[in-house]
């Protein structure tokens, strides 16, 4: 049978695309290799936002003397809190199955490989079996790097080094925990093992956490998780694996830590391998990412990508907004991509969430601006709720237009009010128009109604 669409890849990206484009009247097909929500879905931002929230709810037992509330004995059933999170990911992967299936989406779960460009369209197999289609739309997604360093593959396979996916389904707290990479994936997890228990040291090649959020508030993290008891080696480069030991290079000299388990958490590369892309020659870099332009369109004609597999942004909600602007594209909608307001979060506690420029890339990009940090104590509610808090929010103006470009946030409830803050970079309202704004109160958000008032 002909379809319309081929989507290849069933997560975030493929699966929003396959329902848009389905919704839009297509006749689409989506092959998943794996299962349905991807990554993100059954091994990513879902199933550890479960894990974190048990984490935080087990804090708050910990330290309720602080709101006068007396709790004694509590303690964390790890085999309660992965069955919660198991739960929690069928529900979710049966909405999406559902949603497919409303929309009349064929869903075949079998590797797929594209195989031609003919007469009749793009053929992509399947386990011997051949499907056609006008157009195809990549959403492949991502898998962990895996760098050659001596002893990973070795300690891989024998289930000492675990990556993103292994992790979230451990059954018993490890004593003690090492974590390789302090981006958000290793963040996320150095904080709810710590809390779980775990004596956990990260080993980071920068010279600070979080990646590309804002210095300062990577300061205060790093600073919030030292007082829980995790360690921190910045500027170290892991050389080697022993069966129970990390081996890492600081500051000239070697460091050994011996230690129960160890995350590998070093970032993400698309997903393109034994994929055919080169027999129809879509133009990938040289991480194997598939290049797109600002509509989502490959250089080769009707081939369309969005999510991971592009590199651009790896978070799950770029690659709907991705996917929304190919099938826009593809269906005759006139839809272009803009990176300058995505949202990014580390659901850790307390929250760390950003938007548009930070001090450093706006200094980079050499943009005359101004930047203002208020304490999150100007907030009643934060204030009222986080006993001992220091969280802030910084945001930056560029002075010429006297727009809106960057806020970041440290402190509980930083992840849902940060997509107020996207608002305003996206509509590019200046400062002045967005003081006119009327914020809830008590509320956190009107802590950036502060900060705005301080430019």
């Amino acid at each position: 049978m002909k379809y319309d669409l081929i989507v290849i890849g069933g997560g975030p990206a493929g699966y929003l695309g396959a329902e848009r484009a389905a919704g839009k009247g297509l006749n689409v097909l989506l092959f998943e290799k794996r299962y349905l929500g991807g990554v993100c879905l059954n091994e990513g931002c879902v199933p550890s936002k479960a894990l974190l929230h048990s984490a935080k709810i087990y804090d708050y037992t910990k330290h309720s003397d602080q709101y006068g509330i007396k709790v004694t004995d509590s303690t964390l059933d790890q085999e309660a809190v992965i069955k919660r999170k198991n739960k929690v990911v069928r529900t979710l992967v049966a909405g999406v199955k559902g949603t497919l299936k409303r929309n009349k989406v064929t869903v075949v779960e079998k590797v797929a490989k594209i195989e031609k460009k003919s007469s009749d369209g793009f053929v992509v197999s399947a386990e011997g079996e051949l499907y056609t289609a006008d157009r195809l739309l990549i959403c492949s997604g991502s898998e962990p790097i895996m760098p050659p360093i001596p002893g990973l593959h070795e300690g891989y396979q024998k289930g000492f080094v675990l990556t993103n996916r292994e992790i979230l389904d451990l059954t018993v707290i490890p004593e003690t925990l090492v974590v390789v990479g302090g981006g958000v994936i290793g963040l996320e997890m150095a904080s709810y093992f710590n809390s779980a228990g775990s004596k956990v040291t990260v080993v980071e090649m920068l010279n600070k956490i979080g990646g590309p959020i804002d210095d300062e508030i990577s300061d205060l993290l790093r600073k919030e998780y030292e007082k829980k008891g995790i360690m921190f080696n910045l500027e170290s480069k892991v050389t080697s694996f022993t069966d129970k030991s990390v081996i890492f290079e600081k500051e000239g000299k070697n460091v050994e830590i011996e230690c129960e388990k160890v995350l590998i958490s070093i970032g993400r590369r698309p997903s393109t391998k034994n994929l055919g892309l080169e027999n129809i020659g879509v133009e990938t870099d040289k991480r194997g990412a598939v290049i797109t332009d600002r509509f989502g369109c490959t250089n080769v004609a009707e081939v369309y990508a969005a999510g991971d597999v592009n590199g651009i942004s790896m978070l799950a909600h770029t690659a709907y907004r991705e996917a929304e602007v190919c099938v826009n594209n593809i269906t005759g909608k006139k839809d272009i991509m803009r990176y300058t307001a995505i949202p990014a979060v580390i659901y850790t506690n307390p929250e760390v969430a950003m938007v548009g420029e930070t001090e450093a890339s706006a200094r980079q990009k050499n943009m005359d601006f101004e930047a203002v940090t208020i304490s999150m104590k100007y907030s009643g509610r934060y204030v009222a709720e986080n006993e001992g808090g220091n969280g802030i929010c910084k945001a930056l103006r560029e002075k010429s237009t006297n727009r809106l470009i960057g806020v970041s946030l440290i402190g509980n409830y930083a992840s849902e009010l940060i997509y107020g803050a996207a608002m305003m970079i996206e509509s590019q309202m200046t400062v002045e128009d967005l003081k006119e704004l009327v914020f809830p109160h008590p509320t956190v958000c009107e802590i950036i109604r502060e900060a705005l008032f301080a430019f």
